[in-house]
């Protein structure tokens, strides 16, 4: 028999061509004319040693209470709780993570200065609706042994979540994909806001909102509080759901958010919405007919490039 033919193009670049929801053909069987077995489309360990990660998963515990940290700060507070690191650690690590220590706020991708920079539509505006605004952002997620990263939307006025994607890189894919899904479930909203970071600024992302008549919203450079909502989701999803858990993999992750995004959007109260669920909130903000979390579709592949729910 001869042999079995592979690919020329890298395996980073065949697994874009992996269709895990609308395509016909199993998986297996993409993977097989594609010349990949299922270890490239799951997650892989970003090879950090067990000691790096224990400091990653403290630092971004420590860093969600304290978003003004950075290096200085961040190494000193290691040392006070009996982590002999140095600041040349502390700083790689930053830089892995996303973080950046000049700013006030994770900075998980770096502003491209050839892209265009829009104003923020928030200030002292009147947000008293459902899809009125939306926000989004990019958090790291620590795992037992690896680390993933999350983007999320968000609507504003109600706190509801309206999708989300996992990766193991920081590619603009799950970006686009998050942000389809959610306007194909709940169609578009007025403004869009993001942060500064190389995805959201790209030409190919803020197209996508202009084409929908979306107002493109940008916060100013290191303001953390100006996409408040997204962060204080983070705080929460992160607190109340990845750090009560070993996570395994990517799958086990999933199935994680899966859980407490239903409980996050129909079960737990905000004091802020009057203690109202963000369902509650959502559904009585809006004009279109009710949706029910269960047409968000089922979970997707945790691998590969991208994972959209």
């Amino acid at each position: 028999m001869g042999k079995k033919k592979v690919c020329p193009l890298p395996a980073k670049e065949r697994l874009g061509w992996i269709d895990s929801s609308g395509s016909p053909l199993s998986l297996n069987t993409q993977l097989s004319l594609l010349s990949l077995g299922k270890s490239h489309f799951y997650y892989q360990s970003f090879g950090e040693n067990a000691r790096n990660l224990e400091l990653m998963r403290l630092m971004d515990e420590i860093y969600l209470k304290y978003l003004f940290y950075g290096v200085p700060r961040m190494h000193a507070s290691l040392r006070q709780r009996g982590y002999g690191v140095n600041p040349k650690r502390v700083e790689r690590l930053y830089r892995i993570m996303g973080l950046e220590a000049i700013y006030q706020k994770p900075r998980l991708s770096q502003r491209d200065q050839n892209h265009e920079i829009y104003p923020y539509l928030l200030k002292s505006l009147d947000i008293c609706r459902s899809n009125q605004v939306w926000s989004t952002d990019i958090t790291y997620v620590p795992m037992e042994k690896g680390f993933l990263f999350k983007v999320a939307f968000i609507d504003w006025y109600s706190r509801y979540l309206l999708s989300y994607a996992i990766s193991n890189t920081l590619d603009f894919g799950f970006v686009s994909e998050a942000f389809l899904g959610a306007t194909r479930l709940y169609g578009n909203p007025e403004i869009l806001n993001t942060d500064q970071g190389s995805q959201f600024t790209s030409k190919a992302f803020t197209g996508m909102g202009i084409d929908r008549n979306i107002r493109i919203s940008m916060d100013g450079k290191g303001r953390a509080l100006d996409n408040v909502r997204i962060e204080r989701y983070w705080r929460s999803y992160k607190y109340e759901c990845v750090y009560l858990h070993s996570i395994q993999d990517g799958w086990h992750l999933k199935g994680l958010t899966d859980e407490y995004i239903r409980f996050y959007n129909t079960q737990r109260p905000h004091q802020s919405l009057g203690y109202q669920t963000p369902w509650d909130c959502y559904s009585n903000g809006r004009i279109q007919d009710r949706i029910s979390w269960g047409a968000l579709a089922a979970p997707q592949t945790p691998g590969g490039g991208f994972q959209t729910i």
